[in-house]
């Protein structure tokens, strides 16, 4: 379809002064706009307290985008300065939205959105074209999240709700679709007589520096496992729908959440681990510095051993990772194929097995990687990696993911969105292992700035004679 021939729209963006705005959201838009993906006729209209002018605005986020910003590109964009929970300010909007497809991009705090969406309502600024787009995380536990929920879905339907996880909008998440589901070679091998186990890290090495009051109250479980991790871990271990369409997609997901094992709180010491970063050898600060507080209890690093009750994985573990002030920034799915049952070549070690990783970040790709023959006389064993996408990767600019995914929600497409019951599933799992960690007081365990994490969480694979899927990667700026 020509974009020209699509349906005019108003996106109004609540937190327009914030960090997202400027640094990813605006920029994909204006990317999508260079890219003649919009229609003709749509405008941007950025919502916040901060007192500025339309001009002024406009003026930072050519700084924003450092300073290459067309003109006509600008001329769709509006700023209003307003209390976005005060139904009478919102008001101002009505004359340039009425009978507009309209998106309400909430890129503001989740306690907000209630508000939000309630002060929009009276307004009279809902219709049934409208849309609303929600950031994570959606709530601290079940029952807030539950209640954020009530509030939202009062004002607007399920089927013009966008809950938006980024890490679903990358390349290599939909070529992870494409290569199981495309390719009956992957397929048939996608299960517990085959892979040995699946490692899913997301790797931070920047500190909480700048964030400190916000990451203080949520922490690495609520701010990563709850929505990232577990959203990866369920396109990783999803049955094939029978369609691409939005709910087919959405039904296997929530189908792994609910095949979870329960953490119970026996087993939490032994498949959960939790860290804090202290200071580093390099000098580096602590969290309690970089957070400004005297002491604290939140994790900045989680990993744990994850078992999904069903055919398709029994018995096959899944190793979840996420941290701050790691050695490096990377996002990685590593599926870890079984050795072969009896090698007749006395090189090859059951560590030279298959592996096929999916990185996500900071260079999105995915590599096979496998045995073969140095060359010369002797049957000397080797790994090598073969990429499996290189045309992708050397010739065509890989989309930002919030590219893809603001012109999945411009064009009403819910395939790559979290549903309801999703983030509710995510919620009921996750709860047991808070409550286990307020009722027996533990704290974190401290590890140094700059390394992967604490011991235990290298005894967690070791004990199962395993070990973590490390690697060097370049390094890149967080995004």
């Amino acid at each position: 379809m020509n974009p020209n021939d699509a349906t005019p729209f108003t996106l109004v963006l609540f937190g327009a002064a914030g960090d997202l705005a400027r640094r990813r959201l605006v920029p994909s838009l204006y990317a999508l706009w260079c890219d003649g993906a919009l229609p003709e006729h749509w405008q941007l209209v950025g919502v916040s307290r901060s007192a500025r002018t339309r001009d002024e605005w406009r003026a930072e986020l050519v700084d924003a985008l450092e300073g290459h910003v067309a003109d006509e590109f600008l001329a769709h964009v509006d700023y209003v300065s307003a209390d976005a929970t005060d139904p009478g300010a919102l008001g101002r909007l009505r004359g340039s939205l009425d009978g507009q497809h309209c998106i309400f991009y909430l890129a503001t705090r989740a306690d907000l959105y209630a508000g939000i969406t309630q002060a929009l309502d009276e307004a009279g600024l809902v219709s049934g074209r409208s849309r609303i787009v929600l950031e994570k995380p959606i709530g601290l536990d079940y029952a807030s999240a539950e209640a954020i929920e009530s509030s939202v879905r009062e004002c607007f339907s399920e089927r013009q709700i966008f809950r938006i996880d980024h890490y679903l909008g990358k390349e290599t998440v939909q070529n992870l679709l494409v290569l199981r589901f495309a390719n009956s070679i992957f397929e048939s091998q996608w299960n517990h007589r085959y892979i040995d186990h699946i490692q899913i890290t997301i790797a931070e090495s920047g500190s909480v520096a700048g964030r400190g009051a916000f990451y203080d109250e949520v922490g690495a479980l609520r701010d990563m496992v709850q929505n990232h991790l577990l959203q990866l871990l369920c396109m990783t271990a999803m049955e094939p729908p029978n369609t691409l369409d939005a709910d087919a997609v959405r039904d296997e997901k929530v189908k792994v959440l609910r095949a979870l094992r329960p953490m119970e709180a026996a087993s939490i010491a032994e498949e959960v681990v939790r860290g804090q970063y202290v200071s580093g050898a390099g000098g580096e600060a602590g969290y309690t510095e970089d957070a400004d507080v005297r002491e604290s209890a939140t994790e900045t690093f989680v990993a744990m051993r994850v078992a999904i009750d069903n055919w398709r994985w029994a018995g096959v573990p899944f190793y979840l990772r996420t941290g701050k002030r790691l050695p490096e920034r990377t996002c990685e799915i590593v599926v870890h194929f079984r050795p072969v049952p009896h090698s007749i070549f006395p090189q090859q070690r059951a560590s030279m097995a298959n592996r096929l990783v999916f990185r996500l970040q900071p260079d999105e790709g995915i590599q096979l990687s496998f045995s073969e023959k140095r060359p010369g006389a002797a049957m000397d064993i080797r790994m090598s990696e073969l990429s499996l996408n290189p045309q992708t990767l050397r010739r065509e600019r890989a989309p930002d993911a919030y590219e893809r995914l603001l012109s999945d929600v411009i064009q009403d497409n819910q395939t790559l969105f979290v549903r309801h019951d999703e983030l509710m599933a995510a919620w009921e799992w996750v709860d047991p292992i808070l409550q286990n960690w307020r009722d027996s007081g533990a704290r974190p365990e401290p590890y140094r700035a700059g390394t992967w994490g604490p011991s235990a969480a290298t005894m967690l694979l070791a004990s199962d004679g395993r070990l973590w899927d490390e690697r060097e990667t370049d390094d890149a700026p967080d995004g």
